[in-house]
């Protein structure tokens, strides 16, 4: 650290003290508010800079140099950030600095004069820069013809310039603002139709038609004001095709022109669930993304859509916990049969609830937003239409997200009946929830006319060309796309497009369309393969379809062989890896890997292999020797994936089968026959086409319907579960469709004929070593009994289960068991308190790390038995925590009002408890939560509930009731006792209001 003045003139040894003692205190406490001065040549070099994004130090020049002197380095290096790679590194102003630069300017003259300084430096394209130099000097761009980047840069100018003094003329801020957002709201669509749109006018016209009836805007069947004249829903409108017909471009045309309508914009939605920031399991994101994008084109009511939007976020992450202890409830046999499928329903039901009550409160917000826009010329509630593309995932026979999508579109609709819901997917899948059958349009191929044009448009530019590609190819557009990239780089002669022309196969009846398509799909691919140039990539590609992933390792160990190529060293490898990554065909998959697009591969897996076929099969078996002599669970997935291509038994392909490999095998199903199909989809979940659900194995086909019967029953369709059931008998001894069949029966009334199907598969059961499964339909017998009033039978049952669990060394199946037999006595006459006592035991020997792996069942154990067994509580707080959803906040809020409300001595030490879990951010002048609700959920986001609720235990609260309150939080959702009065909010979902229900915070104090 020099103490030498930048003039070198030296310091007097005082002087140098306390130079030294003033810069070690701005090192130690660089965060203290400190005046700055900033010599001439520091803030030139600012000035110079202040209207650049960025720019390269090296070749800088003040207004005046003739050449860069490299000063900027020196003078700015603390006033800047760097951009890009290092090879290309840039810097640009931090905005603190860049600020106070442009508060400092002379005026719009200084700043002009600046970027004309640096025009050679400006990049060729538009830029900020650019923009800000066309609003300084009176030629402002016109706003409505800038693209989605543009508008950014210009807005970016604007916010610059509006800081130098004395500049006028610039656009409203917050106009140019909501400009570029409804901009990037329609920048997807739009990218989708940047190639002339072709065809499809009759299927534009039938979506048109249901959004906007002919012969005016009033819905058909509707009075003036909009709402319906007949009592039912408009049901919604499935598009649906082959992959590849163009369903998600013909939306986005849809949409684009809807807006353009002449009678005005219509609000609208576009929900692509292949974002990211979207989950088809969360239909929450999907309300919170309408919010949003309606908070664009209704600025006056962003602000309420906005907070509408960010409290669905939130009771996204509340559901995700009472999703995962669903989940964990299914994953034991002792806990599945009883607190699992009680959970399950019991999670839908307030999932519904809260998902209808938000879709309703929007649809609210909608409803006023249109009538204040509305005139006499208009004075009808425009339609607004909720397009859904990428549903596919969802549409199973039995889909809890149907069934809810379903609640959630007829709560819209009942709030405002000119909503309507277009989805593209699969073709309509029937669901008990829905009160009306779908409407549907199903995309064929291109008319002759339309073929032509795409092909035109795809680089066919003879006419005669593109008619006779378009009458051997059909309409598809994915194979007329093939069709005119093939033609393309056969090139224009006449001689090499014929041959390409006479190597299609001639057009065939209807029946025999599809497999044509697939034949032409091939044969153009094959086309394409064989343009490469590289004669080694060439003999690559083809082969190489089958890997998922490429990499030079793979190109040496898996194909080169198989292929006729000799790789002998890693170095010749990357040659081949570095020409084959410049193919069109592929695409980056990760760091020095890269995968074959997903449309090239969907199609040539799909094709028989021809002579190809014994080189691809060795391919893939050369890729199991591999990966399976490798570690972790991208390379057991791997191996797994090409042990089911290659036909393996499904059941030992299954032995290999290690938890977590699921998510590396996600649609991988499309990619493999039936069989091995059933496997995927048993495992994963999701949709089963029919010819998977025929092609699995028995085993697999069980599990598949099992998931579809739980689905349905958690949604309270026990009949629809029932009538799922009667397929494909007599099911093996250890399905899990045996005590699902019970749990039909007995949700139908038919009791008796559960119980008996319920100790007939028990034996079965036992006969055939199925330990698991017995287990479940011992608790399943048990709870039946219990219902039937035969606490006798259920008893033996647990016991008999509890036996049964310590035999096979499963540890927490038996406290499973034994949490399931303390609940029985506890609601009978003489209780038996030895249950308590011997899960209290059980609890205390298990170790942490196991018991940390089942958190919902050791939350539920300690629950049952916090007041037999002092420290249970505090030990299931240390080691697994409460949970986070809203329903434990309210329960532990609930029983904290009503302990200080009997007991106002307590108030002051709750309070500080509450206090400290909030932390000091919690200050009521700057608008942080004050009342018990909103603080325990700070405490949650700050991560202290847990402390907070272990210093609560140690409050002496005579009642027991802040106890009573932890052990009902604690066991949220798993049918644990209550606190001595309802600590739960409102049935679906709703939250306790502070107001009016005992002390709420400190400000009552």
């Amino acid at each position: 650290m020099s103490t030498s003045p930048s003039d070198g003139r030296p310091l007097d040894p005082a002087a140098a003290r306390e130079l030294f003692v003033a810069r070690l205190r701005a090192e130690l406490h660089p965060g203290e508010e400190r005046p700055q001065e900033v010599s001439d040549a520091r803030r030139a070099y600012r000035e110079a800079v202040c209207l650049l994004s960025r720019f390269d130090p090296q070749q800088l020049r003040l207004p005046g140099e003739e050449a860069a002197t490299g000063g900027a380095v020196l003078e700015l290096v603390d006033d800047c950030t760097t951009l890009g790679m290092q090879d290309q590194a840039g810097w640009s102003l931090k905005s603190d600095v860049r600020d106070r630069t442009l508060r400092g300017l002379a005026g719009p003259a200084a700043a002009r004069h600046v970027l004309a300084c640096h025009l050679d430096q400006l990049p060729g394209e538009p830029g900020p820069e650019r923009f800000a130099l066309a609003y300084l000097s009176g030629h402002p761009p016109e706003t409505d013809r800038l693209t989605t980047d543009e508008l950014a840069d210009a807005l970016q100018a604007v916010l610059w310039l509006s800081r130098v003094p004395g500049t006028t003329g610039l656009p409203d801020l917050a106009e140019l603002q909501l400009t570029l957002e409804r901009a990037r709201l329609l920048d997807p669509l739009k990218r989708l139709v940047r190639s002339p749109f072709q065809g499809r006018t009759r299927e534009l016209a039938e979506l048109r038609d249901y959004v906007v009836p002919p012969g005016g805007t009033a819905a058909a069947g509707a009075r003036p004001d909009g709402a319906p004249q007949h009592p039912g829903p408009v049901p919604p409108l499935v598009v649906h095709g082959p992959g590849g017909m163009g369903k998600t471009t013909l939306l986005a045309k849809f949409v684009l022109d809807t807006l353009h309508d002449p009678a005005g914009c219509l609000p609208f939605a576009y929900i692509d669930f292949e974002r990211p920031t979207l989950s088809i399991q969360e239909p929450l994101t999907l309300i919170a993304e309408v919010a949003r994008q309606l908070g664009i084109q209704f600025p006056a009511h962003r602000a309420e859509l906005d907070a509408l939007a960010h409290e669905c976020q939130e009771a996204t992450r509340s559901q995700r916990e009472g999703q995962e202890r669903v989940s964990q409830l299914h994953e034991l046999a002792t806990t599945r049969a009883v607190l699992g499928r009680r959970s399950s329903q019991e999670f839908q039901s307030l999932a519904a609830g809260r998902e209808t009550d938000l879709i309703r409160r929007l649809a609210e917000v909608l409803k006023r937003a249109v009538a204040e826009r509305k005139d006499g010329e208009h004075p009808q509630d425009p339609p607004f239409a909720l397009v859904i593309d990428s549903f596919e995932e969802a549409q199973y026979r039995g889909s809890p997200v149907v069934g809810r999508m379903v609640a959630i579109y007829l709560s819209f609709q009942s709030v405002y009946p000119r909503m309507r819901l277009i989805v593209s997917g699969r073709a309509p899948v029937e669901h008990p929830a829905k009160p009306v059958a779908s409407l549907d349009i199903e995309l064929g191929e291109l008319d002759p006319e339309a073929a032509v044009g795409l092909l035109t448009s795809c680089g066919v530019k003879d006419p005669e060309v593109a008619r006779a590609l378009a009458d051997r190819v059909g309409g598809h557009p994915l194979s007329l796309k093939l069709a005119a990239r093939a033609a393309t780089l056969a090139g224009a002669g006449a001689e090499r497009t014929c041959e390409l022309i006479r190597s299609l196969p001639e057009r065939r009846h209807q029946v025999f369309r599809r497999v044509d398509q697939l034949l032409v799909q091939g044969l153009l691919y094959d086309r394409i393969l064989s343009h490469i140039s590289d004669e080694g990539v060439r003999r690559l590609a083809h082969p190489g379809l089958v890997l998922r992933f490429i990499t030079p390792e793979i190109i040496k160990d898996v194909l080169a062989a198989p292929c006729g190529l000799r790789v002998a060293t890693p170095d010749a490898a990357r040659a081949l890896f570095t020409e084959l990554s410049r193919l069109d065909l592929v695409e980056p998959a990760r760091p020095d890997a890269v995968r074959y697009r997903s449309d090239v591969r969907a199609i040539m897996l799909r094709l028989p292999g021809g002579d190809r076929t014994a080189v691809m099969r060795e391919v893939e078996r050369r890729a199991v020797e591999h990966y399976a002599a490798r570690d972790g669970l991208e390379a057991r997935a791997e191996e797994i994936y090409h042990r089911l291509r290659l036909d393996e038994n499904p059941r030992s392909v299954e032995a290999r089968w290690l938890p977590g490999v699921e998510r590396f095998l996600v649609g991988a199903q499309q990619d493999m026959a039936p069989r091995a199909a059933g496997l995927l989809t048993a495992r994963l979940g999701g949709g089963t086409p029919d010819q998977v659900a025929a092609g699995a194995d028995q085993e697999d086909w069980e599990r598949i319907a099992a998931r579809e019967v739980e689905d349905l029953l958690a949604q309270g369709y026990a009949q629809a579960a029932f009538d799922r059931l009667g397929r494909r008998q007599p099911w093996t001894p250890c399905s899990p469709l045996h005590a699902l069949l019970a749990e039909a029966l007995n949700r139908l009334g038919r009791r008796d004929e559960a119980r008996r199907a319920t100790a007939d598969a028990i034996d079965a059961a036992e006969h055939a070593g199925c330990g698991e499964r017995r287990l479940e339909l011992l608790l399943l017998s048990a709870r039946l009994a219990e219902e039937a009033g035969d606490l006798a039978s259920a008893g033996r049952a647990l016991r008999i289960a509890e036996d049964v669990a310590v035999g096979l060394g499963q540890d927490l199946e038996a406290m499973g068991a034994l949490l399931a037999r303390a609940r029985l006595t506890a609601g009978a006459d003489g209780a038996d308190p030895e249950a308590d006592r011997e899960l209290a035991e059980r609890l205390r020997q298990l170790p942490d790390a196991v018991l940390a792996d089942r958190p919902v069942l050791v939350r539920a154990v300690a629950s049952q038995i916090y007041d037999r067994a002092p420290g249970a509580l505090d030990h299931a707080l240390e080691v697994v925590g409460l949970p986070s959803d809203d329903e434990t906040l309210d329960a532990l809020g609930a029983a904290m009002r009503r302990a200080t409300g009997r007991q106002p001595a307590l108030l002051g030490r709750v309070m500080g408890i509450l206090d400290a879990a909030a932390g000091p951010s919690r200050q009521p002048s700057g608008g942080a939560p004050t009342g018990i609700a909103g603080i325990l959920r700070l405490a949650r986001d700050r991560g202290t509930l847990d402390t907070l609720a272990r210093r609560l235990l140690a409050v002496p609260d005579k009642s027991g009731e802040i106890v009573a309150g932890v052990a009902a939080a604690m066991g949220v959702g798993t049918g644990a006792r209550t606190a001595g009065h309802p600590a739960s909010g409102p049935e679906h979902g709703g939250r306790l209001q502070d107001e009016g229900s005992g002390p709420a915070g400190p400000e009552d104090r």
